[in-house]
């Protein structure tokens, strides 16, 4: 059952084949990598979502790079809340 890590403070030049291999690392399994886009800019929005094979190697992702250096900048990581809907439009009624 996979499970998915939201990494925040990430920075702008992240690629994420460099997520991929840095999550993946001391045999952790790794699912997918999702660098969230701004849709005006192209640039990046400064955060990703990871998903993780098991709930297992998702906990050790979060015990070994919560704070973990990366491009110069520490990453926030933690498990990703469910997603709700939201829309913008709606709030102004």
């Amino acid at each position: 059952m996979n499970k998915k890590l939201y990494v925040g403070n990430l920075s702008f030049a992240a690629e994420e084949s460099q997520l991929h291999a840095l999550f993946g690392a001391e045999g952790r399994q790794v699912s997918s990598v999702r660098i969230l886009m701004d849709r005006l800019t192209g640039r990046s929005r400064g955060f990703a979502f990871i998903e993780m094979a098991t709930p297992d190697d998702a906990a050790k992702a979060i015990q070994a790079l919560q704070g973990h250096d990366f491009l110069g900048r520490p990453l926030t990581v933690n498990e990703a809340r469910e997603q709700t809907h939201h829309n913008k439009r709606d709030d102004r009624r």
